[in-house]
């Protein structure tokens, strides 16, 4: 069952994160500070975000990602549970698209190395989401887009 969507794509869900006041943009924020550094990381969050989908679907946040205040730096920190997200989507708990689930593979797989069918992943793929994987895996090699800022 989809929702109807705002201007900027997402349903009300995923304005902010049930039961706390994160905002989709802060959720972004505390997932790219909490992969900061870590090019695997930073580049699956990267996808996530880009690809936008699984941050506005509150059963994927609420069950998939963890949500911390940052002591040291007063914002929020965030990560994904990738594995779980994974073994969910495969038993039929987290109801998508082809295209969808296989992005969320492609992040599980680029941030800890969760096996993957890319002949299967690459090939349902639309143009958009193809640019979004391709980011990633330079990104996960090391090379940040250009004009990335490095935070």
């Amino acid at each position: 069952m989809y929702r109807a969507k705002s201007a900027d794509g997402c349903d009300r869900s995923c304005r902010t994160k049930p039961g706390l006041t994160t905002g989709i943009e802060d959720l972004a924020a505390g997932l790219r500070a909490h992969a900061k550094g870590l090019f695997c990381a930073e580049a699956a969050v990267e996808l996530l975000i880009g690809h936008r989908l699984w941050l506005c679907r509150e059963e994927f946040v609420e069950h998939f990602v963890a949500v911390a205040a940052d002591l040291a730096g007063g914002g929020v920190l965030a990560f994904v549970e990738w594995r779980a997200a994974v073994t969910a989507l495969d038993a039929g708990r987290l109801p998508c698209s082809d295209s969808e689930g296989q992005m969320l593979r492609i992040a599980a797989s680029v941030a800890e190395g969760v096996p993957v069918d890319l002949c299967g992943a690459l090939t349902g793929l639309d143009a958009t989401n193809i640019v979004l994987v391709t980011q990633a895996v330079r990104h996960a090699g090391g090379h940040r887009p250009a004009g990335a800022v490095r935070r």
